[in-house]
């Protein structure tokens, strides 16, 4: 039973991107590079209105003001990383993807 069913999967499938196949491609590119540079600039007014409120809460002795300063700082910092290897990271994927 199992010899048949192997028989009836697709041998030899290759199927790569097309990167002309459908109207309107470079406009969707240019689309998603504008998307990452507003993240990025978002990134970095993130990181300087948080290490802002970082100093005022280390400066009047606010705990929890500083923690929160703390925590939007790494958060920009996170956010510029992902913006930054987004592509990378689904390239990388992509090929793991393919080798599988």
């Amino acid at each position: 039973m199992i010899t048949r069913f192997v028989w009836l999967l697709p041998l030899d499938i290759k199927i790569k991107p097309n990167g002309s196949g459908l109207p309107g491609i470079s406009q969707l590119r240019s689309i998603v590079g504008a998307s990452m540079t507003v993240g990025l600039i978002l990134a970095v007014l993130a990181l300087v209105i948080s290490a802002i409120v970082w100093a005022l809460g280390a400066n009047s002795s606010n705990p929890h003001l500083a923690g929160r300063g703390k925590v939007g700082v790494l958060a920009g910092l996170v956010a510029a990383i992902v913006c930054g290897a987004s592509v990378a990271l689904v390239n990388f994927f992509w090929n793991v993807g393919q080798a599988v």
